[in-house]
C-alpha cells in the first residue's frame, strides 16, 4: 500500500509503498478514506517526540482516519467488515498511522461508527482535534454567561473549542486575525475576537477589565494569559502549562491529554452530524500531496483543519 513515513527523527515525510496491515486479536483494518494533519503530526515528523514515545521506524505518519472496516481480527465483536468508522490511531507505540491507505487500530480505544448524515472529510477531521477541544473546554467547564478566552482559536483545536464553549452559554473571547478569521470565529460563536498580534493582554482588558473567568491555553504564553484570569479562576494547557509554571497565582490549572474514548468519539460525531459542530477546512490534500501539507501546516495562518483525502 501507499502511505505517507518517516524514516528517522525529524527526516522529510515521503510517499512509499509499505506492507499491507493484517489485525491481530482485537484489532479492525480499515480502508481509509480521510485523514488531517494535527499539531501531533507536525512534532511527530520534527522529531520533538524523540525519548518521549517510542519509535518504530518507518514510522507512518497520521492520527485521524474515516474509512470502511474491511477485516477484523480474532476477538473482535462490536465492528464488522463494511460498516463505516471514524476515530484517532492510539497504539502505545508510534508506527502505524493513518497517511495509508489501510490502517490497523484496536477495537477499544480511538474507534467509532460514523453515524448517517457525516461524510469521510468531515469525520477525517474530526477526531484528535475534537477530542482536545471536547477535553480543554470541560476542564473549565464554562456556565451560562461567564467569560472563556480561547487562545489558540483559529487553530483545528481551538476552532471545536469555541463552538463547544459557547453553546455552554459562555461568552467566548477568540484570538484571530482581524478580516476572514476573526469573521469566522463570530459565525462560530464567539462574542469579541482580539487580535494576536497587537497587545493581547490590553484588547482582553478592554472587554473583561476584571478578568476572564477561564483561559484555553492552546497558543501563546501561559503566564500571561494566567494574570489575565480572575482570582479562583480555570485554565485548561493543550501546551503541558501546570501549576509549577505559574508560580503562586490564584487559579487551577489542567494539562489536556486527549484520550478518544469511544463514548467522547460517539458524542463528537452526532454533534457534528447534526450540524451542531461545524468543522472549518482550509484546504484538502491527496495522499501524494501530504509532504506539502506538512511544509503549510507549519506556516499556515488558515482557520481550522488541513483535509487529506485518502481514496
Amino acid at each position: 500500500m501507499r502511505a505517507v513515513m518517516s524514516e528517522s527523527f525529524g527526516a522529510m515525510p515521503k510517499v512509499r509503498e509499505m506492507p499491507e496491515p493484517s489485525p491481530g486479536g482485537g484489532e479492525v483494518k480499515i480502508e481509509v478514506q480521510a485523514s488531517s494533519m494535527n499539531g501531533f503530526d507536525a512534532k511527530l515528523a520534527a522529531g520533538f517526540l524523540e525519548g518521549a514515545v517510542e519509535h518504530q521506524f518507518p514510522v507512518i505518519l497520521g492520527r485521524d482516519f474515516a474509512g470502511i472496516v474491511t477485516e477484523v481480527g480474532p476477538g473482535v465483536s462490536g465492528f464488522m467488515p463494511g460498516e463505516k468508522v471514524f476515530g484517532v490511531v492510539s497504539k502505545p507505540g508510534l508506527g502505524d498511522g493513518s497517511f495509508g491507505e489501510y490502517v490497523v487500530v484496536p477495537e477499544e480505544i480511538g474507534l467509532a461508527p460514523l453515524p448517517a448524515g457525516l461524510d469521510y472529510r468531515a469525520a477525517g477531521v474530526l477526531g484528535l482535534a475534537g477530542v482536545a477541544a471536547l477535553a480543554s473546554v470541560d476542564a473549565v467547564a464554562p456556565m451560562h454567561g461567564e467569560t472563556v478566552l480561547i487562545s489558540g482559536a483559529a487553530g483545528g483545536v481551538g476552532h471545536y473549542a469555541v463552538q463547544l464553549a459557547a453553546a455552554r452559554g459562555a461568552t467566548v473571547i477568540a484570538t484571530a486575525e482581524a478580516g476572514p478569521q476573526a469573521d469566522l470565529m463570530h459565525e462560530l460563536g464567539a462574542a469579541h475576537t482580539v487580535d494576536h498580534r497587537a497587545d493581547l493582554a490590553a484588547q482582553v482588558r478592554e472587554l473583561a477589565p476584571n478578568g476572564v473567568d477561564s483561559v484555553l491555553h492552546l497558543a501563546g504564553d501561559a503566564a500571561m494569559l494566567a494574570d489575565l484570569i480572575v482570582a479562583g479562576g480555570r485554565m485548561s494547557s493543550t501546551l503541558g502549562a501546570d501549576p509549577g509554571q505559574l508560580g503562586n497565582r490564584d487559579l487551577s490549572t489542567t494539562a489536556i491529554e486527549a484520550m478518544p474514548d469511544r463514548i467522547v468519539l460517539d458524542h463528537l460525531a452526532t454533534e457534528a452530524a447534526s450540524d451542531r459542530l461545524r468543522p472549518s477546512i482550509a484546504r484538502t490534500y491527496l495522499l501524494d500531496e501530504v509532504p506539502q501539507a506538512f511544509a503549510d501546516f507549519n506556516r499556515s495562518g488558515s482557520v481550522g483543519k488541513l483535509a487529506v483525502e485518502i481514496s
